[in-house]
């Protein structure tokens, strides 16, 4: 009798087969996850723009936002910047997955406009809109027709500038700009 250890045979073939068993075994489970699964998600994240807007009020920012969002309408994204004025961006979405966008911001409005509009903005007619902020706005539309509302607010150091815009209808960005409050949010 022999004291080795025992031997087998090693070929490539034989690791080929090993490694195409190893995948056939790993490409039937990520099959079966992805047919068994019923929370697949990809859509953007729904965010509490309201309980943000709180937290800035709390810390003393005067917030220019929507009361209410229109029907089907969702925020996707909030942004906060502190100073006098604040900074305040809100990104959302429709029930049919078009962007619309607000931004109150201590930038000229010049500024941004071709921060978020167009280069070149085209500029459009005035509207009018029964707000509490503002009912007073300048329509404006980049080279692939999206329309903004802008204006500027306050005076001297406490100048900023609201913009209201999208890929909806013009009709819907008003209805969003006479939508518009800096009322204080209950805690």
């Amino acid at each position: 009798m022999s004291e080795q250890p025992g031997r087998y045979q090693r070929s490539a073939s034989g690791m080929v087969g090993a490694l195409a068993v190893t995948l056939l075994v790993i490409g039937a489970f990520v099959a079966f996850r992805a047919f068994s699964r019923t929370d697949l998600n990809a859509g953007p994240e729904r965010v509490d723009y309201l309980a943000q807007v709180r937290y800035a009020q709390e810390s003393g920012a005067d917030v220019v936002y929507p009361a209410g969002l229109p029907s089907g309408w969702y925020a996707t994204q909030v942004s906060v910047t502190p100073g006098s004025p604040p900074g305040f961006e809100l990104s959302m979405l429709t029930a049919d997955g078009q962007y619309v966008g607000l931004v109150q911001s201590s930038e000229p409005l010049d500024q941004v406009l071709t921060t978020y509009v167009d280069p070149h903005p085209q500029a459009g007619r005035h509207v009018t809109v029964a707000g509490r902020v503002a009912s007073h706005w300048q329509t404006w539309t980049d080279a692939g027709g999206d329309t903004a509302l802008a204006r500027e607010r306050g005076h001297g150091s406490a100048q900023e500038s609201l913009l209201v815009f999208g890929t909806v209808p013009q009709a819907a960005l008003e209805k969003l700009a006479a939508s518009l409050t800096t009322a204080k949010i209950p805690g």
